[in-house]
């Protein structure tokens, strides 16, 4: 039992190892501008992968140098209680939890080996940002809780407003698009700061899928669902 229990206690020394280099690394964030993050870095190995042309576009934008109403629409689409929660929102947690039940009863019923169950739903702007500056893109419980974890390190060391700073300069915005300054450029032509309010609440609407919007330009959806969280900016609350 002895090498056993040897495997278990280097196991243990490497995860503690792990999650003290995230939190260093966090700490860091603090002042300093992370130059890209690990869902960047996995797409720029897909493109290079696919053998297309270089397709990237990425500028960091300051916190003031970004549009009030694109940090309003943002909260107002993916996150209305981003400044009041602890990094996750247990309701809409346990909503994606009882789905996330049914699709796995489901799949018990029509597959003799069930797979395992999936993660998704729920997600805060604080989770979201853990899972793109570390995480890979799979949905397992394991890399769930280990997003748990970056999501209190997050809301522990930086405060909210660096927090949206972050999220907002490296969010998906597009094929090898990422950040707001990106996103504001490749749609409208214009730096993140004069985004006006329609074009703001487009971007965010976005954000689910981004790569699908950007390829339907004139859907439908986005132009009603635009309209929508335009309307809901005066009620988003900034940290």
């Amino acid at each position: 039992m002895r090498p056993f229990f040897r495997w278990i206690a280097l196991l243990s020394l490497a995860l503690i190892a792990l999650q003290f280099f995230f939190l260093v690394r966090i700490a860091m964030m603090a002042t300093i501008n992370p130059q890209s993050t690990a869902f960047e870095r996995s797409n720029a190995w897909r493109i290079h992968n696919e053998k297309r042309a270089p397709h990237w576009h990425q500028q960091w934008a300051d916190y003031d140098q970004i549009s009030e109403y694109l940090k309003r629409a943002v909260i107002a689409s993916e996150d209305d209680g981003f400044a009041y929660h602890d990094g996750v929102d247990w309701d809409a947690l346990e909503k994606a939890w009882q789905k996330n039940s049914q699709v796995k009863a489901q799949g018990i019923h029509h597959a003799k080996v069930p797979t395992p169950p999936k993660v998704v739903g729920g997600s805060t702007i604080t989770q979201q940002l853990a899972k793109n500056l570390f995480l890979s893109g799979e949905r397992t419980l394991l890399r769930k809780g280990q997003e748990f974890v970056l999501t209190f390190l997050l809301e522990n060391l930086l405060d909210k407003q660096r927090i949206l700073e972050l999220y907002l300069n490296h969010v998906e915005w597009g094929d090898g698009v990422f950040g707001a300054e990106a996103a504001a450029q490749h749609y409208y032509h214009k730096p993140a700061s004069l985004l006006a309010p329609l074009e703001a609440a487009r971007l965010a609407v976005m954000l689910p899928r981004p790569k699908y919007f950007e390829k339907l330009p004139h859907s439908s959806y986005l132009a009603e669902r635009s309209e929508v969280i335009a309307a809901r900016l005066a009620y988003a609350e900034l940290p």
